[in-house]
């Protein structure tokens, strides 16, 4: 299979199809749009790094720092904490609503207003967020993890240009830093770049630092490509081996459907023409 080529809508949606699900399957990362905006570090000690965990181990984790939140509603780092582990159990309206309180409490916090808009992206309040996280920058001392993350919410929107300009501003910044190469590589898959997401992507994996997520999602890239094996090699790399061989799979069986349906779309296309010359 060549490299994905331009974008249309349904490719758009297949991208989108795929990435939502390999986040259900692994529980780590699709970056542009969700996993690099994270700010705030979990400080309860647990068994394995929390992009590892699967959804048991997650909601687990969830409800041990959720017990910590409830006691101290006013503790900084509980409350980003907390919403930083709702978020990646799916439940954006009540990381909103924890960050809420959080940004009422620390409204000058820049990694506060920075999880704000993070959780404001989450929850689908994409102007709100791009607000929220300009506030929390300055120009005389910007800061590499908002850039990040205003690229995207920028992504999200639809913005692609003014995204990858603010990826590449967070590089300015912080040269060849892997959260931030990551998301410029899968803005251009989200395009239909494969290649050229391919291309940042290794270079993000090469980086010192670069974490499961990002391997993760050069095995995505890989594999839109239709090259299997190497995605399910990279994909081993970072999950167990039943979690990988489910991802790619999925990833065969969506690659297959697309096929189908350009199929179709030819037949249909071929029986229009023959009425009109009809």
């Amino acid at each position: 299979m060549t490299a994905l080529a331009q974008s249309t809508p349904g490719k758009s949606r297949l991208l989108q199809g795929v990435c939502l699900v390999l986040c259900t399957l692994s529980l780590a990362s699709c970056t542009t749009a969700r996993s690099n905006l994270t700010t705030g570090s979990i400080t309860r000690s647990f068994s394995k790094p929390i992009e590892e965990m699967n959804e048991t181990e997650l909601r687990q984790a969830e409800e041990s720092i959720g017990r910590a939140y409830e006691k101290s509603p006013k503790d900084r780092n509980a409350g980003l904490n907390y919403a930083n582990l709702l978020r990646m159990t799916g439940k954006n309206t009540q990381a909103l609503a924890v960050m809420q309180q959080v940004a009422i409490n620390f409204p000058t916090d820049r990694e506060v207003l920075a999880a704000y808009g993070k959780a404001q992206a989450s929850a689908g309040q994409l102007e709100q967020a791009l607000q929220t996280i300009g506030r929390a920058q300055t120009p005389d001392r910007p800061d590499w993890r908002l850039e990040s993350a205003r690229g995207a919410v920028l992504d999200q929107m639809g913005r692609t240009e003014e995204a990858r300009l603010a990826y590449r501003s967070a590089l300015d910044i912080k040269p060849n830093e892997p959260s931030v190469l990551s998301n410029l590589g899968m803005s251009y898959l989200l395009t239909g770049d494969a290649r050229t997401a391919e291309t940042y992507l290794r270079n993000a994996a090469a980086q010192p630092g670069a974490d499961s997520r990002v391997r993760q999602n050069l095995s995505l890239v890989v594999g839109l490509q239709g090259r299997f094996e190497e995605a399910e090699q990279i994909a081993m790399r970072e999950l167990d081996p039943q979690q990988a061989t489910a991802n790619v799979a999925y990833l065969r069986s969506m690659l297959t459907q697309q096929n189908s349906w350009s199929k179709l779309a030819q037949q249909d296309k071929g029986g229009k023409a023959a009425s009109a010359v009809n």
